[in-house]
């Protein structure tokens, strides 16, 4: 019999709900995992919940899988199919693919939560993993040799940003609440500082390199943005906004176009080629909240914002200043957990977010689940969920890796590896 449907739960057909199994279960046998969800609530009201979380997992539909891929590149290749068409193709390949996505590897190496992460720029199973307490740890998951584990200064030490030297890949850059931006190798030396600040009521939230241009910018808690070069030179200092920035990002196709996205409620685009002054933007776009994160697309043509409440954007490089399409998904802020932050896919047009449940919103359900979004970057239009009961946490960050087929998340304490079924066969002793 089957199960019986409640009406305040809403269905979406296009969603793929993923659990955690080596072969695809009924839902009768997917009955007692759903049942231990709810944790929550009057005993007598427990079942008909259980039966309307069974209903809606059993109804979920997975993006039908394309059948025409060596068809269209065969046309592409006689000029009869246009690249757009072919990359929309493979873009459902992949979609359909995030079907069998599971947590494979896992870490758990700080005391405190994990406040940013970065994937190699060449290798597709090394990343690295700041915590609040200023501990990095370099992450090969791909072999069993144990992390490179580099040990912070503890309270005040998080790390606010991390990326790899493209020019020597066994460096990275990090920015930290300790009031520095600096380039560390493997082993934990500093090789040089950028910028300090030499005050404890000063630090530095975030920062983005271009390997091209080699230069290195940085925005600190006080709305300041800093320029130097990778020689450690600095080129400007000036405040460009009035409260705290949260995110800087310069664009990988035109490195001289900087985003900068703000707690006071702005992101702002810059030319560093005519900056003068703080009024010297070439857009200011106004969000309802303030901003955890701006950052561009692959191919440069895109920028994806994050307020601290409910609401994803996407501009376009053909009208900065006006907003493509506005996604309603709640990731609301709150102090103990690492803000929410949405990022692109790294070959497709798709947006990746972490779900923060809120009640308060009207598109809540019961016992809405945690999970991980992906959103068509251009339609805004809900494209698959990824879920493992077994980690049931709220993940801030999420990054797909420079070849797109492994994610990195973050929950607390924990980095979690999702890769595909077939790949993700390490036997459990073999996983961290």
């Amino acid at each position: 019999m089957a199960p019986k449907k409640c009406p305040e739960t809403q269905k979406s057909p296009d969603v793929a709900v993923l659990l955690k199994s080596k072969s695809r279960r009924s839902p009768q046998e997917l009955e007692p995992e759903a049942k231990k969800l709810f944790v929550q609530g009057p005993v007598s009201s427990r079942k008909c919940e259980s039966c309307c979380l069974l209903a809606e997992l059993s109804s979920l539909q997975i993006p039908p899988r394309s059948s025409s891929i060596v068809r269209d590149l065969y046309q592409q290749k006689l000029g009869k199919a246009t690249w757009p068409s072919l990359q929309q193709g493979l873009q459902k390949s992949f979609l359909h693919s995030l079907a069998s996505y599971r947590v494979f590897q896992k870490a758990a190496p700080f005391d405190r939560r994990t406040t940013s992460l970065a994937w190699h720029p060449t290798h597709p199973s090394t990343l690295a993993v700041g915590s609040k307490g200023g501990d990095i740890m370099i992450w090969n998951f791909g072999i069993k040799d144990k992390p490179i584990f580099l040990k912070g200064i503890g309270a005040g030490g998080s790390i606010t940003g991390l990326k790899f030297n493209h020019l020597n890949t066994n460096q990275f850059f990090a920015s930290s609440m300790e009031g520095t931006t600096r380039l560390q190798d493997f082993k934990g030396n500093i090789l040089r500082i950028y910028t300090s600040s030499n005050s404890c009521k000063v630090w530095f939230c975030s920062l983005d390199v271009s390997a091209k241009s080699r230069v290195v910018v940085t925005g600190d808690n006080m709305g300041h943005v800093i320029l130097t070069n990778t020689d450690g030179k600095e080129l400007w200092n000036l405040r460009m906004h009035k409260k705290k920035v949260a995110h800087v990002a310069l664009n990988p196709c035109c490195d001289w176009l900087l985003a900068t996205a703000s707690i006071d409620q702005t992101v702002k685009i810059w030319d560093l080629r005519q900056i003068k002054g703080k009024d010297s933007f070439l857009f200011s776009l106004p969000h309802r909240h303030p901003v955890n994160s701006a950052c561009f697309s692959p191919d440069g043509a895109r920028l994806l914002t994050t307020d601290q409440n409910n609401e994803i954007r996407v501009y376009s490089a053909s009208q900065w200043d006006s907003p493509l399409s506005l996604i309603s998904h709640p990731h609301r802020h709150f102090q103990h957990l690492t803000p929410i932050k949405a990022t692109w896919h790294s070959r497709h047009n798709l947006i990746v977010v972490g779900r923060y449940p809120d009640p308060n919103l009207k598109s809540c359900v019961p016992y809405e689940l945690r999970t991980i979004d992906v959103f068509d970057g251009s339609s805004g239009k809900m494209m698959c969920q990824l879920y493992d009961p077994g980690y049931s946490g709220i993940t801030s960050l999420n990054e797909f890796n420079p070849m797109g087929d492994t994610l990195a998340s973050t929950m607390g304490y924990h980095i979690l590896i999702w890769s595909p079924e077939e790949d993700g066969s390490l036997k459990d002793h073999e996983r961290l």
